[in-house]
């Protein structure tokens, strides 16, 4: 048997691009995954003393925009519907829910949405708001 000297087929797989192109995939993923949990635009009250909100995948957030519109997490929902929605997901978590409402929001929907989620089972509300700014 000769040996074969001409172009022949490679028994192995290269494997080099495939890697690149998941390395570059896995640095895009990295660099915009921060900005995918911003979270909805919200003008919160301010306050002189404010704890953060804890960064958990298990915080369940209620969000209450200017226009009315309400948003559990970042699905948005109707007030008839958010009981039933908040009983289903505090189900798994803690009986924790943080609520952001905008300045501009009417009181009286601020307190339905706190009435239907304390009728769901939430054990405890915590209400976000932002740091007042140090006067100079």
């Amino acid at each position: 048997m000769e040996g074969h000297t001409g172009q022949g087929y490679m028994d192995q797989m290269n494997v080099v691009p495939f890697v690149d192109v998941m390395l570059v995939l896995l640095v895009i993923f990295m660099v915009t995954a921060p900005f995918m949990t911003e979270g909805l635009e919200v003008d919160l009250p301010q306050t002189r003393t404010v704890q953060t909100l804890p960064q958990d995948e298990d915080t369940l957030v209620l969000t209450i925009r200017a226009d009315g519109s309400i948003f559990l997490d970042q699905y948005e929902v109707v007030l008839g519907e958010l009981g039933e929605h908040v009983a289903r997901l505090i189900q798994t978590r803690d009986r924790i829910l943080y609520l952001r409402a905008d300045k501009t929001v009417p009181y009286g929907l601020v307190v339905q949405v706190m009435a239907e989620a304390r009728a769901a089972g939430v054990e405890r509300l915590g209400i976000v708001a932002e740091t007042e700014p140090r006067e100079p």
